[in-house]
């Protein structure tokens, strides 16, 4: 899962994406647990999202592109107003079409991450291997058990520099 030549592919996928300021302000967005950040959520549902797609031989790299882009919304949502459930994946559209030129299969994948709890059915598989590697990130965070993954040791990319062997 973690070796280097994954991780290498995976970074070649993203390191423009990680390379944006806006996407690194994503580290100051706290996520599902006080000790996960926006930014390591993403990388983890991008990088198994990654992984699957590349097993199945489905679209790998926008798997990884969407995934990693799909809670680009900036905001804290606990004190933000409004129905962030549903609307989080249309604010994280519009900023990554302002950042990034996107495929359909990345735009799908970042407005229907949320399925079921968005009413629109994903257009493509690699839509639902993000959103279903969302939900199981999710449940690793609030279970702690990303950290026994060892999660942010493996995918801390900071911008412009390569991935570490382990």
């Amino acid at each position: 899962m973690w070796n280097l030549e994954n991780r290498a592919a995976f970074r070649a996928c993203v390191a423009d994406l990680l390379n944006n300021p806006e996407v690194q302000k994503m580290r100051e967005v706290r996520q599902h647990v006080q000790d996960a950040n926006c930014l390591q959520h993403c990388l983890f549902v991008a990088y198994l999202s990654f992984l699957f797609c590349r097993k199945f031989h489905l679209d790998a790299a926008s798997a990884a592109r969407g995934g990693l882009l799909h809670d680009l919304y900036l905001y804290d949502w606990r004190t933000h107003e409004g129905h962030h459930m549903t609307m989080h994946p249309i604010t994280a559209l519009v900023n990554a079409t302002q950042l990034f030129t996107l495929n359909d299969k990345e735009k799908d994948i970042i407005v229907k991450h949320m399925w079921p709890l968005t009413p629109a059915l994903p257009k493509y598989a690699e839509s639902f291997v993000v959103s279903t590697a969302d939900k199981l990130c999710a449940l690793a965070e609030i279970f702690h058990i990303y950290r026994w993954l060892r999660v942010g040791e493996h995918l801390d990319f900071q911008p412009n520099k390569p991935a570490k062997a382990l």
